[in-house]
């Protein structure tokens, strides 16, 4: 009798270690549509609490990772803080060249750069700049694969979060393609 009492107590006391469905949502993968990007363009979607930049690369933005190189700090992204994933180890850090999904927060105080998507000189940024993302707390550049410049104060590049292709319109932010 006491066992069964001690155990009718324990369940609800037990069970409110579970998180609630609230934060299983928070947690939860995050399906896009993204038909309704044109080439230049980004949205942001909420993953997790974290703005999750999609952008549509232009062809000439794509013929521009390639310059910069020589440029950045971990172009290869092979630093490990935030680890690439391995289909985003590459040039445009993606799996698919034309769109490229990363995390808005820079890696150095968290602070969230803003989109300099325009080559050309402009204030804060040098005169070859060829397009990316300014973090004008600090400095810190990235290009439009979110890969760093050299001598910033971020020391690494944008995380890439898990994510894949449900068809070619529809994107699955928080979760690894399954075996």
């Amino acid at each position: 009798m006491g066992g069964a009492g001690a155990a009718a107590v324990a369940v609800p006391f037990v069970s409110t270690f579970q998180p609630s469905e609230r934060a299983r949502a928070a947690g939860a993968a995050v399906e896009v549509d993204i038909s309704r990007i044109q080439p230049g363009e980004k949205i942001v979607v909420e993953w997790r609490g974290k703005p999750v930049w999609i952008l549509r690369r232009t062809p000439e933005q794509l013929a521009s990772l390639e310059a910069d190189e020589a440029e950045l700090a971990d172009p290869n992204s092979d630093r490990t803080t935030y680890p690439t994933p391995p289909y985003a180890k590459n040039r445009h850090r993606s799996i698919k060249p034309e769109y490229l999904v990363t995390v808005g927060i820079c890696t150095h105080l968290g602070c969230s750069p803003g989109d300099k998507l325009t080559p050309g000189p402009q204030p804060s940024l040098p005169d070859n700049w060829r397009g990316g993302f300014l973090c004008a707390c600090h400095g810190s550049t990235f290009d439009v694969a979110g890969r760093v410049f050299k001598n910033k104060p971020a020391p690494d590049n944008l995380e890439v979060p898990p994510h894949y292709y449900l068809s070619d319109t529809t994107l699955l932010v928080g979760e690894e393609k399954p075996a």
